[in-house]
């Protein structure tokens, strides 16, 4: 597996705008501390979330894209690409594979982080079936197909040459093998999920106690000292 320094450029994959920033925000905030030039793709706008009934409808893909995008500035990401696929009802097509090859060749990341394509069953969930889908989709991106030439042979006529990825992580996988410690990250982990003011993510005030807490359970899982918060990833060699 790849060291930090050995990546120059990291693409981010989710389902929905908030999730990066509930699953890896601190580890996010880690790499582009380390110089990782770090772009997101979000493949839903999350029309269907929010809760006020009141906010047209047709107002939400406008209003999450922007939290989206200032949330990703939390955590030192400017680069982000939004494919508007509907909320609620994705699915693994051949044109999302398509168009999440196109953004690893635009991209040409050493390391991937998307959701897992396997259902979490101790944490339902973290397995939305966009989440699922969205994994699903993206590691068929990631191969065959972003490294293959005759695959959606449009890429190559809009200039989009083949690229290999080196590493894949994945969020909310049932049996994680990899821990980032994001303790100093925290702070900037917060700010992001703040961000997302239309999903009322800290609407009782107790948003860091609950990611605290969330953190200080994984980083124990892991076997870090007890004043430690991590997040935890399932981590795979893409490149052999």
């Amino acid at each position: 597996m790849l060291s930090d320094d050995e990546v120059q450029r990291a693409l981010v994959i989710s389902a929905h705008p908030d999730d990066v920033d509930f699953g890896s925000a601190g580890t996010v905030a880690t790499w582009t501390d380390a110089g990782i030039e770090v772009a997101y793709c979000i493949v839903t706008d999350g029309e269907a979330g929010g809760f006020d009934p009141s906010v047209p409808r047709d107002e939400i893909r406008r209003i999450r894209r922007a939290e989206q995008t200032a949330a990703a500035k939390e955590v030192g990401v400017a680069d982000l690409t939004f494919l508007g696929y509907p909320d609620g009802r994705l699915v693994a097509t051949l044109e999302l594979r398509r168009d999440l090859s196109r953004a690893i060749r635009q991209v040409r990341p050493q390391r991937v982080l998307c959701p897992s394509p396997e259902r979490n069953w101790q944490r339902i969930y973290a397995s939305h079936p966009d989440h699922l889908a969205a994994g699903d989709a993206s590691l068929a991106a990631v191969y065959p197909d972003a490294r293959n030439p005759f695959a959606h042979p449009e890429l190559l006529d809009e200039g989009y040459e083949p690229w290999m990825v080196s590493e894949v992580w994945m969020m909310a996988a049932p049996s994680p093998n990899r821990w980032v410690d994001i303790t100093d990250a925290l702070p900037r982990k917060l700010d992001a999920l703040r961000s997302h003011v239309s999903q009322h993510t800290d609407a009782d005030g107790l948003l860091e106690e609950r990611m605290r807490g969330w953190g200080q359970f994984v980083a124990k899982e892991a076997g870090f000292p007890e004043d430690r918060l991590a997040e935890a990833f399932f981590v795979i060699d893409s490149a052999g």
